[in-house]
């Protein structure tokens, strides 16, 4: 049984890769002591191609689909039989790795950790998580053969999934700082970001030996603690933009809620009272600051009074009775 296992490893054989894993990118032929026959027949399919490593050396790219005769210097059973004494191996050794040319797609990819970087309308830090897919093909086989795979027996797409994911998060926040695309408009500006980025990421592909064929976007979030501040910020511009159309600035309209809330509650407020002035009824200060921003000016448009009146209404500063008495003695002005 034994000379007949001998005897069979002697006769030509046909290399090929079948069935071929769609998540491999490069794969070696298993021949058991790398000795491949004369007369041997290679077989690359539709959308393979196959490097030849002989003693040790890159000696041909096969990157065409076709049916092959190798020729290489083990001659079957004479080589053999005089190498017995080292088993039945012959010195001279070829490798066949296969790879794949056909299109890798839908590689999801997503940011481990937030992208972090400075939102150029409000000046406060951002973390930006995100998450897509990308696909691409190997263009330069025998370079990513030489400089990543090396002596592997294979090379997976998940390996290279890792590397490219690696790159995505600086190169996606060096784009965002340059573009300088604020937080409210990442979301408009989607496809814009993803296409950016992607022309970005090919030259990182191109020094691989790969092409990037697509990029994309499925999603993004912002962290907690953002979405907290640009809430504020946005309470803060609402309630400027309302102060101003009342006739009011916002550090006013701050102050009157500060005195209503504290004229309610002043018992547990004895700390504002002491800053505003020791003393001093709180009720008191609040419906002298009232008086003071609801006097008629003269010479002003009413119209705009009346807004600033509506207003103070609105924000609960003014009582219904009281609304109605100031606007009655502003229309009697008109």
């Amino acid at each position: 049984m034994g000379l007949f296992r001998f005897f069979k490893k002697q006769l030509a054989t046909v290399v090929e890769w079948q069935p071929q894993e769609a998540d491999r990118l490069f794969w070696k032929f298993p021949a058991v002591t790398d000795e491949i026959k004369n007369a041997s027949k290679l077989i690359v399919a539709p959308g393979q191609g196959c490097i030849l490593v002989y003693e040790g050396k890159v000696v041909n790219v096969i990157d065409s689909e076709g049916v092959y005769n190798l020729s290489t210097s083990n001659h079957p059973f004479i080589t053999s039989l005089l190498k017995f004494a080292q088993l039945f191996e012959s010195e001279h050794k070829m490798g066949l790795y296969f790879y794949r040319k056909a299109q890798v797609l839908n590689q999801g990819w997503g940011t481990s950790a937030p992208i972090k970087y400075i939102d150029e309308e409000y000046n406060i830090p951002v973390q930006l998580s995100a998450y897509g897919n990308f696909s691409y093909r190997l263009l330069e086989a025998e370079k990513f053969f030489i400089e990543y795979v090396g002596a592997q027996d294979e090379y997976t797409t998940m390996e290279f999934r890792e590397v490219a994911q690696s790159r995505i998060p600086q190169i996606f926040a060096s784009y965002l700082a340059k573009e300088k695309i604020p937080y409210l408009k990442i979301d408009q500006q989607v496809n814009e970001l993803a296409k950016g980025v992607g022309l970005e990421l090919a030259t990182e592909f191109d020094n691989f030996g790969l092409e990037l064929l697509d990029f994309r976007i499925e999603g993004n979030s912002f962290d907690k603690d953002t979405q907290e501040r640009i809430g504020r910020i946005a309470d803060v511009s609402a309630d400027t933009q309302a102060a101003s159309e009342g006739g009011l600035t916002y550090a006013q309209l701050e102050k009157l809620r500060a005195l209503r809330d504290s004229a309610q509650n002043e018992g547990g407020v004895a700390g504002v009272g002491v800053a505003l002035g020791a003393g001093v009824s709180m009720g008191k200060m609040f419906s002298d600051q009232v008086d003071e921003v609801t006097q008629p000016v003269k010479g002003k448009d009413p119209v705009e009074q009346l807004r600033k009146l509506k207003l103070l209404f609105d924000e609960e500063i003014l009582t219904k009775e009281e609304y109605e008495e100031k606007k009655k003695a502003y229309l009697n002005d008109l």
